[in-house]
């Protein structure tokens, strides 16, 4: 005996089956996310009680010194890791939505990255990195800097980072690529051929406008998870050197687990919270997305 699921009049799934999606949504998501604005209006060192402190830690973000850098810092990521990761991934992903052996071959070569965790990326790169006995000490001079101290260089200690954070990404988002580049109607490629079209206008008139979507997807991706990148940095530079790779998360982690200060590094992340929104929509409004239609209507 089967038991019929609940439908609207048109055919369509009911509410009901939204319930379970929305009491995770709640408890991992709107619960957490209350909490924290919660305990950014208490003193809290992270043991005991958290005491009522008003909005002293708020007004706090005026005069914390290392804010604005910090800022700066997220956003240079944020805009950094956005170009490269989407000016590398879309070509690579289209190249790899081939059918040759080759290609099949040198694609699961270049998702070995998605196996690993930030952690153990960031170790593998530290020891890489290292000036004395690691690949930095061939490679810097190379860069200009004959002692290979990439990671601690001011100047280039956040170009560091951003390149190891890409090389960890790059993957992921070329597999997005990758798999919307393989949907893209055969029709319209014949139809291009036909039409006296090369494979670089096949490309710009083609493929770039059935990827649309999915660049904005991957755009969206890369811009609010640059906002929540900590453990790459932490490990590598712990913020250094000085404070020149201090960016917005690791402000917030610093403050919380080193400075013990929980209540001032939960306004830090309802910050950050409000960045990621921001962005998220910005992207949405900016490029149409919530008007997304489907781009296959009349093809078989």
């Amino acid at each position: 005996m089967s038991i019929a699921a609940p439908r609207r009049g048109d055919g369509r799934p009911g509410a009901l089956w939204a319930v379970p999606a929305l009491l995770y949504f709640a408890l991992f998501a709107v619960v957490p996310m209350a909490l924290v604005v919660g305990l950014s209006f208490t003193a809290w060192n992270g043991l005991g009680s958290p005491h009522w402190a008003g909005a002293r830690n708020w007004t706090r973000l005026l005069h914390d010194p290392q804010l604005a850098q910090s800022l700066r810092l997220s956003a240079l990521l944020t805009a950094v890791t956005w170009a490269v990761q989407t000016l590398i991934c879309l070509p690579l992903g289209v190249w790899c939505a081939g059918h040759q052996r080759s290609r099949a071959v040198l694609s699961t070569l270049f998702f070995v990255p998605l196996l690993m965790s930030s952690a153990a990326v960031a170790l593998l790169f530290a020891a890489l990195l290292d000036p004395n006995f690691g690949l930095a000490h061939t490679v810097g001079p190379w860069l200009g800097v004959p002692d290979g101290n990439l990671i601690g260089d001011p100047h280039r200690a956040l170009w560091t980072v951003t390149a190891v954070i890409t090389w960890q990404f790059v993957p992921f988002h070329t597999l997005l690529y990758q798999a919307a580049a393989r949907q893209v109607p055969v029709q319209l490629y014949e139809a291009a051929t036909i039409d006296g079209a090369d494979r670089w206008r096949q490309f710009r008139s083609v493929t770039l406008p059935q990827l649309r979507n999915t660049v904005v997807t991957s755009s969206v991706l890369i811009l609010v998870g640059s906002l929540t990148y900590f453990d790459i940095v932490l490990i590598l530079t712990d913020g250094g050197p000085g404070t020149s790779t201090r960016i917005l998360p690791l402000h917030m982690y610093l403050t919380g687990f080193s400075s013990f200060d929980m209540g001032y590094a939960s306004v830090l992340a309802v910050l950050l919270l409000l960045a990621g929104t921001t962005l998220s929509l910005l992207v949405v409004r900016v490029t149409g997305f919530r008007r997304m239609a489907s781009q296959r209507e009349g093809l078989s």
